[in-house]
């Protein structure tokens, strides 16, 4: 994975997404600004960070994923190799459903997926040094270049879905005290069901996590 570091960019998700689309970039390519002025988080929403704070997106090709994840389950997964890099550092982070980073009860980052041609492209952002009101920052020091040389070897080992899975369906649990935003509706996550591809079942409805 070539790595792109930037003093600064607008957002690093909205770079690549046109450099892809531009067929300016062909080949696995991660993006980070030490400072982004205008990054986009889920729904659509603005995200709030300063210089310090992690900004990151990269693609990888989809005929490189683990031959048994499902797209709909790319936000949980990344994720959690994210929040295992970074548990190996003595961090109490855990994920909540499907895609933020958490410290206890507080959000401290989160991950957007989408696609574009053969590419899955993943956008990640964590408070290391700022957090806006509500929010939190990381429980442990870290090195941002270190910290994703480390994340991108993990990648590369392909560790089947199915795996990571299993562990992140035991996390799940903490997900239940929270809600979650879907179609305009703010949704209690206390009697979700938990399928294997990722996605969860509210009031007969399934929510998919690619988002």
């Amino acid at each position: 994975m070539e790595i792109v570091y930037f003093d600064e960019l607008e957002s690093t998700q909205v770079y690549l997404n046109d450099k892809i689309r531009n067929n300016e970039i062909v080949d696995n390519t991660a993006i980070c600004a030490f400072n982004q002025s205008s990054g986009i988080g889920s729904r659509d929403n603005t995200w709030q960070s300063k210089q310090g704070n992690l900004h990151v997106s990269f693609c990888k090709k989809i005929q490189e994923l683990p031959q048994d994840l499902p797209l709909a389950s790319a936000s949980i997964y990344f994720a959690f190799l994210m929040k295992e890099v970074l548990k190996k550092k003595k961090s109490k982070v855990w994920i909540k459903w499907p895609n933020d980073f958490y410290i206890d009860d507080k959000k401290i980052g989160g991950l957007m997926s989408n696609k574009i041609n053969n590419f899955l492209i993943i956008g990640i952002g964590i408070n290391l040094k700022y957090a806006p009101f509500n929010a939190e920052i990381l429980d442990i020091e870290v090195d941002i270049k270190e910290l994703l040389n480390e994340y991108f070897i993990y990648i590369d080992d392909k560790i089947l879905w199915k795996n990571i899975f299993s562990k992140y369906m035991l996390e799940f649990e903490k997900s239940r005290n929270f809600f979650i935003h879907n179609e305009g509706k703010i949704l209690s996550l206390k009697d979700a069901l938990l399928y294997k591809d990722g996605s969860i079942l509210i009031d007969n409805k399934r929510i998919y996590s690619l988002r």
